[in-house]
């Protein structure tokens, strides 16, 4: 059975979707095979490998109103291991369509989606959208835990607040299992005052879920979004490159244990 995880703030530009790209990436070198679904609209996981998103008609949005099965909307990438399901903007006609016509389970769409096909890999990594809305809601039931990526920034303790309280809200309304895989702190730049008084706050409160592993501020990684590439195989020694390298492997550890 696979490991399912959400990457998930409702804050935008904290690098959810960078991060769930190369996460995904590193994990299909290490070996494992890894499913990442776009649960955005923005569709940004499926341009960040190279795929016009705008022009797939089979879709996480197909899948979630019942008119396929998720193995139908599975794309077969360039990169090891890493297979994607797109999104595109389609997606955000679902929590309107849902709210005039009321489903028995509108919660568990992904995770009754998921549940047919999560034998065929190790992990799936969700990259969920800049909100708490259905879609994150809908993501965080169907995953066995939640990484949350914290940008180095003046308001990043009150993002973590309101995720701390929708993970535990989720946890005793829909997913009692949801755990927490770590607080993952991005764009960090530890020669600034701020960015180490923010890491210092996160790994002073949270501990053992605080990630060791941070991603540091490198130009290397967003001229591999550029190119539509995970950072490993555009520059794989930059920084990034060795940092979300670090972080499949803190993973893969913390999972061991």
């Amino acid at each position: 059975m696979a490991r399912i995880i959400s990457i998930a703030n409702q804050k935008g530009g904290v690098g959810k979707t960078t991060t769930a790209i190369n996460l995904a990436a590193c994990l299909g070198q290490l070996d494992k095979r890894v499913l990442l679904i776009d649960m955005d609209p923005q569709g940004n996981a499926g341009r960040g490998l190279g795929f016009d998103v705008t022009a797939q008609n089979e879709t996480i949005y197909d899948v979630l109103m019942g008119r396929l099965p998720l193995k139908k909307a599975i794309h077969v990438t360039d990169f090891k291991g890493v297979k994607l399901v797109c999104s595109n903007i389609r997606l955000a006609q679902l929590e309107a369509y849902l709210y005039a016509n009321p489903s028995a389970k509108p919660f568990y769409l992904l995770k009754d989606a998921l549940s047919k096909c999560a034998d065929d890999f190790d992990y799936v990594i969700i990259d969920c959208p800049p909100s708490l809305g259905l879609l994150s809601i809908n993501s965080m039931t169907a995953s066995n835990s939640v990484l949350v990526p914290v940008q180095c920034e003046y308001f990043a303790m009150e993002a973590v607040a309101a995720m701390l309280s929708s993970i535990a809200n989720i946890q005793k309304e829909l997913n009692p299992t949801l755990n927490i895989a770590g607080f993952l702190l991005t764009m960090y730049d530890s020669s600034t005052q701020l960015g180490n008084e923010i890491a210092g706050e996160i790994r002073r409160l949270f501990k053992e879920n605080a990630l060791y592993t941070s991603i540091p501020r490198n130009q290397s990684v967003a001229e591999a979004q550029a190119h539509h590439l995970p950072i490993t195989y555009f520059r794989s020694t930059s920084k990034g490159g060795l940092a979300y390298a670090n972080l499949a492997k803190e993973l893969l550890e913390h999972e061991q244990k």
